[in-house]
């Protein structure tokens, strides 16, 4: 039986790729179940609605946030998905990321939403945000 090879290390991930691995990373935690994670339920949307502030954007890469101040399970949910993104970066031998960040709120008519911001080491950038959970991808407005 072949075995399969491990991923070639430093393989630069395309961008589409880094979008894809950031919208599906910022879904998981809006969904409160935490699949990533494998257990843990959250609920950053209420947390964020009900403080002064009204959103929180979490760091992926460092498991930070800025916003609202979370609740210490919140806190460590974060921080335990920047772990599993790095762990993740690590297996396919790419760490193409200069930042990934997910800004969540609920807005009165549009519901419970949140956008993904990627940037890659070359500098290119991309926001996309996302209504409801799972996160539909907001159509962009044509001029």
């Amino acid at each position: 039986m072949a075995t399969r090879p491990p991923p070639p290390y430093g393989r630069r991930m395309k961008f589409g790729e880094l979008k894809s691995v950031g919208h599906n990373i910022a879904d998981s935690l809006a969904s409160g179940i935490g699949l990533m994670l494998g257990h843990d339920l959250s609920d950053i949307f209420g947390e964020a609605a009900n403080s002064a502030d009204g959103f929180i954007v979490v760091d992926f890469l460092t498991g930070a946030t800025t916003g609202a101040e979370p609740s210490p399970d919140l806190a460590r949910t974060v921080r335990e998905y920047a772990k599993a993104l790095h762990g993740l970066c690590e297996r396919h031998g790419s760490s193409a990321f200069a930042a990934l960040t997910a800004r969540y709120d609920v807005d009165r008519v549009y519901g419970r939403q949140f956008t993904v911001t990627v940037e890659d080491r070359s500098g290119r950038i991309s926001v996309d945000r996302y209504l409801g959970v799972p996160g539909r991808k907001l159509p962009a407005h044509r001029r």
